[in-house]
Formats: C-alpha cells, structure tokens, sequence
C-alpha cells in the first residue's frame, strides 16, 4: 500500500494527502482515507490527474452517484464550450456557477440531498477561481447554549429556486437540473452526522422560510447564523493548480466558488454522491401536510 501522508490544514476542518495515486488505491488505503474523510470533513488531493473514469470509481468508493448526473458520472463545472469559445454570464449554466458563489450545501434542494462532492482542476484561470469550504460541526459548537436551544427544534426549506431568483435568475433555461419540480423539502437547521453523531448546521443559501417564523425573521436568523459559522478558524480555502482533486462531506461543510475573471476559462470536473436515504432524505412540504 502507498504510504499516505495526512497533514491538517490548521483549520478546523481540511487535510492535504500526499504520498498515493487515487487511480492505484487499494482496499486499504481506501479504509485509512475514509477514517480521514470522518475526521476532516475535506481531503485536498494535489496533482492526482486522474481520467473522468477514473475519477468516478474513486467516488463510487464513497456511495452511489446521484443519479441525476445521468450515466458518465462527471459533470464539467465550466464557462468552456467544447470548441473553446466562453460563456456569457447571462447563460443559464453560468448563472448557476454565479449563485454557487455563496455558500451553499450541495442537493440540499432536493429530496435526497447528497452525501460527498468530487471536484477536481482541469483548467484554472490566472486569479481567483478558488474554492473555500466552511466547517458547520465547529460552527455549532461555537454557538451560545441559547441559540443552541432555540434552533433546536427549527426547520428550513431548501430551494435552488428561491436562492437563484436572489441573484436575478428566475429562468432555467435548459438548465433542469435542481429544478426538477415539486415541493421544497424541509430540512433540520441541526444535523447529526451518521457515522460521527456530531451535531452540525445545515444551512446555507438554498435555506429559508422556516415555518412558524415570518419571511423577515427567518432570513435575519438563517443570515446571522452563516455570518457567524463562516469565519476563521472554521474556513479554509484551496487555490486550485490543474490535476488537483477534492472531496467534502456535504453532511457538515458548506463549500463557495470564487469570483474571477470570466474572459478566462474555468474547467473543473464534478461528481455528486447521492445521500442515504435513511439520514438525507426530506420530505417535501405537501408530504407534511
């Protein structure tokens, strides 16, 4: 077995592995990354380069592959066009990246939201463009006993809808992913992670409208709470070089993208694990009715 080389970021969360080809990792190097994965919620790959292919089988180790990622597994993160010409910020797709620039938990809008996050580097632009994730275990326990009580028993429905219409984009266009239909689901502002029992928040900005709280209070507690869990020492960021690989456990990380500049290309490769339905799935508000 490759020897593995696991070094914390300093941060509450993150660690950066060393040492081992994820294209080569056998059984027992997949257990020890694994353990890591539960302790630092973020494993920071650098210059791994691995093949679409085989960037699914490292995360099908993890769990099935959301199965709205239809049957390759990898979705481009991209303002590149196949014959290189760019995207305009007005496009559908760029307008989802745009939104992705807050905070956010992915596929806590749909029914199953999903487990763990891929994301490796295949073309970075000259500035910016960097991933941060922020570290909700930390953020909960940081929080006063009285919010601590008072959020205990809230909840918050999750809608990429709601949280792309709060940057202007009302139209999907083509673009049908997350905006499948049906009711929001509602979502615990407390999660317990199922395999640490750690207790963490799960907000983000696909979260609002937490029943028996107006419009107005609910935006003011669900903002004071990200203003508050988003900071140092619960925060770390990645400056992507081309091959690197990520993966986070959406269960206790929210993640944002960057801004840079967009007459550059950005081409990352995504892949999304789907969430057990025994800890992830949500019911919609008409199943609560």
């Amino acid at each position: 077995m490759p020897e593995y080389r696991i070094e914390a970021t300093g941060a509450t969360l993150g660690a950066v592995v060393t040492g081992g080809r994820l294209a080569d990792l056998d059984e027992a190097g997949f257990e020890l990354l694994l353990d890591a994965f539960h302790e630092h919620a973020l494993l920071i790959f650098p210059d791994q380069h691995l093949e679409p292919e085989q960037q699914v089988a490292f995360a099908r180790r993890f769990g099935e592959i959301e199965h709205l990622y239809g049957d390759s597994g990898v979705v481009p993160i991209s303002n590149q066009r196949h014959d290189g010409s760019l995207l305009d910020d007005d496009n559908p797709a760029m307008q989802i990246m745009i939104g992705n620039e807050g905070w956010h938990t992915d596929s806590s809008y749909m029914s199953l939201a999903a487990k763990a996050s891929v994301l490796s580097a295949q073309v970075v632009p000259g500035r910016g463009g960097q991933t941060e994730w922020a570290d909700m275990r930390a953020a909960y326990e940081a929080l006063d006993e009285e919010t601590r009580e008072r959020i205990a028993v809230l909840s918050a429905r999750h809608s990429l809808r709601h949280s792309q219409a709060k940057i202007g984009h009302t139209d999907p266009g083509a673009m049908l992913y997350g905006f499948e239909g049906g009711d929001p689901p509602l979502r615990p502002l407390v999660k317990l992670h199922p395999v640490t029992g750690r207790p963490s928040l799960f907000i983000g900005r696909h979260a609002y409208g937490i029943p028996g709280l107006s419009s107005e209070a609910s935006e003011s507690l669900l903002a004071g709470l990200l203003d508050f869990a988003c900071r140092p020492p619960r925060i770390w960021r990645h400056d992507w070089q081309p091959g690197d690989l990520v993966i986070w456990d959406n269960r206790c990380l929210l993640h944002r993208a960057r801004p840079y500049d967009h007459t550059e290309p950005r081409v990352m490769r995504h892949t999304r694990i789907a969430g057990d339905e025994a800890t992830e799935w949500a019911p919609g508000l008409a199943d609560t009715a």
